[in-house]
């Protein structure tokens, strides 16, 4: 018989499957909490309604085993959703040993502990929960990009020099030769552009070697990039990410209700999403108490103070910063006439940067005199700046965190709530 996810059931006769999650055994009957990924149902034992055999196995069963039910469903007032099976046959498809944790909430487990049993830790519906609004964000971006003509592409995870320069790079064993893990495929989007392909994105991982331990950090993580040519300026870029978040929370407001009320956790959609810009940032932040000095960037404290003068001034969770200092920007960012500041767009929500863009240098020698302001050899991005000497246009993009758009939404206290399996400082494994 055709198997029936639980949220399906109705009354008749039926085949369920999925996981026990509790037994209880009061008097003559058995009851089975009965788990899938579409929810829960009960299963109930009563002795004069169902075999010895089916008793039996139920007498037998240990949390967590994989079993299959088929039996009559009929309705209850008193069981959960009013419905219950009672079985005429019950499967053990693979039984459980005694769990090495708890991760029901029924007793205190430790962070790093669910972590170690990841894939039991997962089978929660809170978790299940979170990645299933992180795959609701995904979708939510690629449905905007691609109704807008958008390509996607896939570019190189393992580079024969460091994508920015910087040493938080892992470096890794390529056939006797040196080479690095990515830390974000910007170079290589260009690139693309440079070869005529006017809009593109990507989904994949990058890699950042910090010796970080914050909760805001990994070592490993998930974006989503877009590059598009002949824009006018980094208003463009603005316009466009504006348009794709608002699109993506629109539609896990619509999509996600069960998931969102799992956290208790209100989305609301702006009509616009406001653009601070420097130097006035600096005035902002010295309104609110905080002093950066001309030319510095502000750090997280800062990005917390811009949420909350945000939040009062406009209403809103997200916000974009423009015109950064010019000195804190890697070579590619192109800068503003007087050269003092750069369009470069951060994208922020509830206090925490989502994403970086904005416009990307396009003149071959703009790209050689900012990479040696920057202290960085030119052979080591020869590969890809000669290709700045064959026309490319105006250009920019932006890259955002998958996973700290899924922590930001959903108000997680660690990142890597909002990671399957994490990678940082000290985890490796599962």
């Amino acid at each position: 018989m055709e198997r029936t996810y639980v949220k399906n059931v109705k009354p008749g006769h039926v085949n369920v499957a999925g996981w026990v999650e509790e037994i209880r055994k009061l008097g003559g009957l058995i009851f089975l909490k009965l788990r899938d990924t579409s929810g829960y149902i009960q299963i109930t034992t009563p002795k004069k309604k169902v075999s010895d055999s089916v008793l039996k196995t139920a007498t037998s069963l240990t949390k967590e085993s994989v079993i299959s039910v088929e039996g009559e469903a009929v309705t209850n007032k008193e069981a959960p959703d009013g419905i219950e099976i009672i079985p005429s046959a019950i499967k053990i498809i693979s039984a459980a040993k005694p769990l090495p944790i708890e991760f029901l909430g029924k007793a205190e487990t430790t962070f790093d502990k669910l972590l170690d049993y990841r894939s039991l830790s997962l089978r929660t519906p809170r978790n299940q929960a979170i990645f299933k609004i992180q795959s609701a964000i995904t979708h939510g971006f690629i449905e905007y990009l691609d109704k807008r003509g958008f390509l996607q592409i896939f570019t190189p995870c393992i580079l024969g020099a460091a994508s920015e320069g910087g040493a938080d790079v892992f470096a890794v064993d390529y056939y006797k030769k040196h080479a690095f893990l990515r830390q974000d495929p910007q170079l290589h989007r260009q690139l693309a552009i440079a070869a005529g392909l006017e809009k593109i994105y990507e989904l994949g991982p990058s890699w950042r070697a910090e010796l970080s331990h914050t909760t805001r950090h990994l070592s490993e993580h998930r974006v989503l990039a877009m590059e598009m040519a002949f824009i006018k300026d980094e208003y463009d870029i603005i316009k466009i990410q504006e348009e794709m978040i608002l699109h993506c929370l629109k539609k896990i407001k619509t999509e996600c209700t069960n998931e969102l009320e799992t956290f208790n956790t209100k989305i609301d959609i702006p009509k616009k999403i406001p653009v601070l810009k420097f130097p006035a940032v600096y005035d902002i932040l010295e309104e609110m108490g905080m002093t950066v000095p001309h030319g510095a960037e502000y750090d997280t404290e800062g990005e917390e103070l811009l949420w909350k003068w945000v939040k009062e001034k406009h209403k809103t969770d997200l916000f974009f910063v423009n015109r950064f200092p010019s000195a804190v920007k890697p070579f590619y960012v192109m800068k503003y006439d007087n050269e003092e500041w750069a369009r470069s767009v951060d994208l922020l929500y509830r206090g925490v940067e989502l994403s970086s863009g904005g416009q990307r240098e396009h003149r071959y020698d703009k790209i050689i005199s900012q990479a040696k302001e920057k202290g960085i050899p030119i052979e080591s991005i020869k590969w890809f700046a000669d290709f700045f000497h064959y026309g490319v246009p105006p250009h920019g993009g932006f890259a955002i965190g998958i996973e700290r758009m899924t922590k930001q939404l959903l108000g997680l206290g660690n990142i890597r709530e909002a990671t399957m399996f994490p990678r940082d400082v000290d985890r490796l494994l599962p």
